[in-house]
């Protein structure tokens, strides 16, 4: 019976190590080249007509078709990093990517840090306010309202130079949609975006206008860290005016600019979901897996942890006790940052994405399975360890055959909603450009603008897969009791 059991064991830890070696060693990239030499390029895929994934799931837009036209010239190939506009430029300043185009204003404060390509798009921001608000005809009829901006960009930029003239309040967003969704449900009076970007969403249907004209705008350039990649640069620049002489740059413009684009449509939620079923399955694929292996680690490395507190080893208890009060005072999206942009630069090494994840999650879970194995060893009681020794059995032996295994049927409860945590904390990973099911919802809602019925959806297919797991763990519970 015990071997058996230990089969199971070893069968589902190579299960776990397969599923890990499978993502890491063919993750599922966008663009993804043959193998070969290839530019890692980081984008926020949630700026349409800039950047955004179409309905085949395909990352398209005037940057993209811009970008894989100019590497079809000049014969260079690229992975698509996608992130949110500010988690880039951390990616692209710790040299986690090769280089970042997401519709990015060449600006003297960015050209302290970046080298930038040649210009290929002018745009400038604007302001825009509810279809149906009639009280902002101007910046002056902002005072006292609330304004919504996206971090970073040269519209948060304009906002905060009216408001040294006008006394509002700033909204700051990590996404485009989550600012104009602030606006339509009337939390926010106005928001400030680049003109092509605002011009592009109302013409699919979102319920904003203009109440002014655009301001004077800045240039957007393909990007590289200081110093690094100059035949990056320099192949863009020469592929731009390629693509621009031959025609091909005129159209991508047209196709998402020009007359010709064809205007949103509200779409019922059964369509939505039948449309984009791939992609949402896709990404609750990478929650998942994400999930078992940060759990399976964190299991294993929680239960040492938590054994070092139970021992009589003042040592150990030190060690435990440091571990587990900085990882659980650590916020998981700041460790995930420190992880992914700050390990590398201090190491000078590159880690995927997906590994940043995977370590965030199980240092952070390993903190609070440690605290659950000491809990549930301190809930025995002192007695059984007491008879054991005094039968003559060594600690470590009276520790594995009387006190866990009291210990795990008291640990399991807590243990199953610690996996149902983690299992929603991955959610909070999509800031490093792992498209997970959380991740997915944005990317759908920036390019339909329908984050009404998106976020049911995620949360509907959250509830059911967080509801089929927890069955399951309840019923490996009971078998676990009743073979006991």
């Amino acid at each position: 019976m015990e071997i058996k059991r230990k089969n199971k064991v070893f069968i589902g830890i190579l299960f776990l190590f397969t599923l890990l070696l499978n993502t890491v060693l063919f993750p599922a990239d966008v663009n993804a080249a043959e193998p070969g030499e290839k530019y890692i390029i980081a984008t926020d895929v949630t700026f349409a007509p800039f950047e955004f994934q179409d309905e085949s799931g395909e990352y398209v837009g005037i940057d993209v078709d811009i970008l894989t036209a100019i590497s079809e010239d000049q014969g260079f190939e690229f992975e698509l990093r996608p992130m949110n506009f500010s988690a880039g430029l951390q990616a692209l300043e710790s040299n986690q990517v090769d280089g970042m185009i997401a519709a990015m204003s060449i600006t003297p404060e960015r050209e302290e840090a970046f080298d930038f390509s040649d210009p290929y798009f002018d745009a400038g921001p604007v302001m825009a306010v509810r279809e149906d608000n009639d009280e902002i005809d101007g910046y002056s009829d902002l005072e006292g309202k609330t304004v919504a901006v996206k971090v970073g960009t040269t519209g948060a930029e304009l906002a905060s130079e009216l408001q040294e003239s006008y006394d509002f309040e700033i909204n700051q967003f990590e996404d485009s949609a989550g600012m104009y969704e602030d606006v339509v449900s009337r939390h926010s009076d106005a928001v400030f975006e680049d003109y092509p970007v605002m011009a592009y969403a109302i013409q699919q249907g979102l319920e904003l206008r203009f109440p002014t004209e655009p301001e004077e705008g800045d240039s957007y350039g393909f990007a590289v860290n200081k110093g690094e990649n100059p035949e990056l640069t320099e192949m863009f620049n020469a592929g731009l005016v390629n693509i621009r002489e031959n025609g091909t740059y005129q159209e991508i413009t047209e196709k998402y600019l020009g007359d010709s684009v064809e205007s949103g449509q509200q779409r019922g939620f059964l369509a939505l979901v039948q449309q984009n079923f791939g992609n949402l399955l896709s990404g609750m694929g990478r929650t998942l897996v994400l999930t078992l292996i940060s759990f399976a680690i964190a299991l294993l490395a929680g239960t040492i942890i938590g054994l070092f507190s139970a021992t009589p080893s003042k040592a150990l208890n030190v060690i435990a006790d440091i571990y587990v009060t900085i990882l659980r005072g650590i916020p998981l999206i700041v460790l995930a940052f420190f992880m992914y942009f700050t390990v590398p630069q201090l190491l000078g090494v590159q880690i995927t994405a997906f590994t940043a994840g995977v370590i965030t999650l199980s240092l952070n879970t390993t903190a609070y399975i440690a605290e659950q194995v000491r809990g549930g060893i301190a809930a025995v009681e002192k007695g059984q360890l007491e008879a054991a020794r005094s039968l003559g059995l060594p600690y470590g032996l009276s520790m594995r055959k009387v006190v866990l295994p009291q210990a795990i049927k008291i640990m399991i409860p807590s243990l199953i909603n610690q996996f149902v945590i983690t299992l929603k904390d991955t959610s909070i990973l999509s800031v490093i450009g792992i498209v997970e099911l959380t991740q997915t919802g944005r990317i759908i809602i920036a390019r339909n603008y329908q984050s009404g019925p998106m976020w049911i959806i995620v949360a509907i297919m959250y509830l059911v897969l967080i509801t089929l797991l927890t069955k399951l763990s309840n019923l490996i519970e009971r078998r676990l009791v009743a073979n006991d």
